[in-house]
């Protein structure tokens, strides 16, 4: 049985004082919620002060993106040997967002999960077609490209994907459940295709738009994982009742 997973990924959202009050209200709405695994990903401005104040508490604690040097002439870059130095545990790799805005390869986001597994990151890999993609009928032929080339030569060890049907990211349009486990079991036989029967294992998130509203229904699919949650993240106690909706 794959333990729930939970990530509220804030993007460009809160400042130091605003993350340590959500952390503040957040952390006792779910202190006794031990059947699911919480993750928070602050901005990298706010990182420190939250590992702080979730030290010793179920939440755990990713950065938003990570670089895949360990130092340099990287002006404006961030290393996974700092990450984990400020407390994280978990890294998101290759959001939708860095993959349009910044034109973040397959390529580079393999060094880059290469580069966190080295200093014992637990990443949260991303992958999604967008609303062209999809209409064109071209959804698996696209996740085939982004997971085979994106995890070549990876472990399973330590790795989480996250499925983000681009067309649902912040649009407040959501895959109905039948797409959303089309899609997941679709993903678990490619990953069946790298890992063999450690796929099963593997744990993957909905990561397009999960709300209180849609998260027990998302959460019924067999190969719905958990959720890397956007917008509803925001508020401790929209996300609180996502965490505690996540474990059905």
């Amino acid at each position: 049985m794959r333990k729930p997973f939970i990530a509220a990924n804030w993007k460009l959202n809160k400042t130091v004082p605003e993350t340590l009050a959500f952390l503040d209200g957040f952390i006792p709405l779910v202190k006794n919620v031990n059947d699911v695994d919480i993750v928070v990903a602050p901005p990298f401005t706010s990182l420190y002060a939250a590992s702080s104040t979730a030290k010793g508490s179920n939440v755990k604690l990713a950065a938003q993106d990570v670089f895949y040097e360990d130092k340099g002439a990287y002006t404006g870059e961030v290393s996974p040997a700092m990450l984990a130095d400020v407390g994280c545990e978990y890294v998101i790799i290759g959001h939708s967002e860095r993959r349009q805005y910044f034109q973040e390869t397959d390529e580079t986001l393999n060094k880059k999960i290469k580069a966190s597994r080295a200093h014992n990151l637990k990443v949260i890999f991303c992958i999604g077609e967008s609303l062209d993609e999809r209409e064109a009928g071209h959804t698996f032929d696209v996740l085939k490209r982004e997971i085979t080339e994106g995890l070549k030569d990876i472990p399973s060890e330590g790795l989480i994907v996250a499925y983000e049907p681009i067309w649902a990211i912040g649009t407040g349009r959501t895959a109905t459940p039948e797409q959303a486990q089309e899609t997941h079991k679709f993903i678990r036989g490619l990953l069946a295709t790298l890992y063999g029967g450690a796929s099963e294992e593997l744990r993957i998130l909905y990561g397009g738009s999960m709300t209180p509203d849609n998260v027990a229904t998302l959460m019924a699919c067999p190969d719905v994982d958990g959720g890397l949650v956007g917008g509803a993240s925001l508020k401790a106690e929209s996300f609180a009742v996502i965490v505690k909706l996540g474990k059905t």
